[in-house]
């Protein structure tokens, strides 16, 4: 074995053990992630109040709340220290696939879905991230329901890309009624430390996860529901993002009320990442 060679395995090996123990310099690349996460759920949720209640904001996704703030020198502060954390957010995730290990109760399927599972969301964040430094650099923000009507349009045109789409849509569906049953359940909280902080700010974060969860079922329950629709029907622009999906909301019966109602939940979604950066165990198999 080279030289080279066994300095990556040390290194791997060092990593491994930092993430499982979820200390050292692990620990601040994970709470550093889930602060920018909370942030950022935080701003759509802000953006889209505004609208609820008619003081101009807009319904749009966490890119386009992040090209809000690339108008001014602190917005732009804002933007570097943000995409630092969906950077950090992604190198946990990925770390977290890397030193995921089986358990005496699971089976190498299980690892392996929870694997792909990291690797996913963190792939989600390096695009955040590098969608960050392209709305610092200038280059402008194209809306997310503009890309899932683009990206519907080319997997559509695939062989069987009907039943492709429909599968994701069918999936992002099942990640809402997933994020209604880990909200109601509050099963956020099995992954809460034992920390010293006033019982009260653990009492409202809980109560911010459960609403949180909830709104964030709605978002990715519309999402899901209008891309199988797009399937259905063979038409790419009735799948939507996260402002389509705030959209739809606004322009429904009683909209501003309805609409109003998510956004708070986003927002209480952003409160409860910033607790759960605080509370949460981010040692790898936990």
């Amino acid at each position: 074995m080279s030289v080279v060679d066994e300095t990556l395995k040390r290194s791997g090996q060092s990593t491994k053990q930092e993430a499982r123990s979820g200390r050292g310099w692990y620990a601040v690349v994970a709470r550093t992630g889930l602060v920018a996460k909370g942030v950022s759920f935080g701003l759509v949720g802000a953006l889209a109040i505004k609208l609820a209640l008619g003081h101009g904001g807009k319904a749009t996704s966490r890119e386009g709340a992040l090209a809000q703030l690339s108008h001014d020198l602190f917005g732009k502060i804002v933007l570097i220290a943000l995409a630092a954390g969906f950077a950090a957010y992604a190198l946990w995730r990925f770390i977290q696939a890397f030193a995921e290990r089986r358990d005496p109760d699971e089976n190498e399927g299980t690892v392996w879905a929870k694997r792909v599972g990291y690797v996913g969301r963190g792939l989600i964040y390096s695009g955040l991230a590098y969608s960050t430094v392209k709305i610092l650099a200038g280059s402008g923000n194209t809306s997310q329901n503009a890309r899932a009507h683009k990206s519907t349009a080319a997997v559509l045109d695939w062989p069987a890309g009907r039943w492709i789409v429909g599968a994701i849509g069918l999936a992002i569906v099942g990640v809402g009624m997933w994020n209604l049953y880990r909200g109601l359940a509050r099963k956020f909280e099995d992954r809460w430390r034992v920390v010293r902080l006033s019982p009260s700010v653990r009492t409202w974060g809980a109560r911010a996860g459960v609403l949180g969860h909830v709104a964030r079922f709605v978002v990715f329950g519309l999402i899901g529901v209008f891309l199988v629709k797009a399937a259905i029907d063979y038409r790419p622009k009735d799948a939507i993002g996260i402002d389509g999906a705030l959209q739809k909301l606004a322009h429904a019966s009683y909209g501003p009320y309805l609409l109003g109602l998510t956004a708070a939940g986003l927002i209480a979604y952003g409160v409860f990442c910033l607790v759960d950066a605080v509370l949460r165990d981010v040692s790898a198999n936990t």
